[in-house]
């Protein structure tokens, strides 16, 4: 893994005011003034359900976190804006809204939200406001999993072994049929933003050194134009499944500074 911009350091056991653990640091304790972030609402993408944070989830409830997993219908960005805006709700206080790749459209809408303290991309999408991301995305060497999407009464989905290959790259292959049982399908309805929540709330990114779904240069440029706090996973798309320490470890670097 690779650390850059504004000299982070997501593995430092003294830096984070809350650790894996579940131990704020004495120096964090005292010095913050602002209600303590222990809520975070996690976002999955396409291709996807709320089962790709289950690796993930663990770690931040032994912090002393209070986790949801939403499950996005994938039927249309207002849909999925409409589960994550149901989960904010229902936390009482501060909130850190984390997200995975497609995920990255939905808390980029969302994440105005008042109880939202800071937003979290892991390889995700983080357009600005009116942005065509495939248009975007055109800019940059066309990814492999683009190859096996498959589009069929209007959505679109990827072949098993796009997902295999491409998608679930680096995941144990036993693991990743089991994640290509739950693939989600994703509308092919437009998915443009009205906001960009990033360009207001802090912000961190975790871009995947190894992603054959979105271009890891696609990843490093959202993450500078946000400037984002940016980590590099030596990882392929699911960083979330293969390296779930390293990115809890950024959710709680994000609970502890937001």
């Amino acid at each position: 893994m690779v650390i850059s911009r504004r000299q982070f350091s997501v593995l430092g056991a003294g830096v984070a005011a809350t650790t894996l653990s579940g131990a704020p640091t004495a120096r964090a304790a005292t010095r913050s003034r602002k209600p303590a972030v222990r809520n975070v609402v996690l976002v999955h993408g396409a291709y996807a359900d709320g089962s790709s944070w289950a690796k993930v989830i663990p770690l931040l409830q032994a912090a002393g976190m209070n986790v949801i997993a939403v499950q996005n219908p994938l039927t249309s960005l207002a849909d999925d804006v409409a589960a994550t805006n149901f989960a904010l709700a229902r936390q009482d206080g501060p909130t850190v809204l984390v997200a995975h790749s497609y995920g990255g459209t939905v808390i980029s809408q969302t994440g105005l939200a008042p109880n939202v303290a800071g937003l979290v991309y892991v390889a995700a999408r983080a357009p600005e406001a009116g942005e065509d991301f495939t248009a975007l995305s055109a800019k940059f060497p066309n990814p492999p999993v683009n190859s096996g999407i498959i589009t069929s009464r209007g959505f679109k989905f990827l072949s098993r072994p796009a997902f295999i290959q491409d998608f679930a790259n680096g995941v144990p292959r036993k693991e990743a049929l089991e994640l290509y049982a739950a693939q989600g399908p994703l509308s092919t309805a437009p998915s443009t933003t009205s906001v960009a929540a990033w360009h207001q709330k802090p912000s961190w990114y975790a871009v995947s050194k190894n992603d054959r779904t979105i271009n890891p240069e696609l990843e490093r440029f959202m993450a500078q134009r946000m400037n984002a706090t940016t980590i590099e996973v030596d990882a392929g798309h699911l960083s979330l499944v293969t390296h779930p320490e390293v990115i809890g470890r950024l959710i709680l670097q994000a609970a502890a500074k937001s």
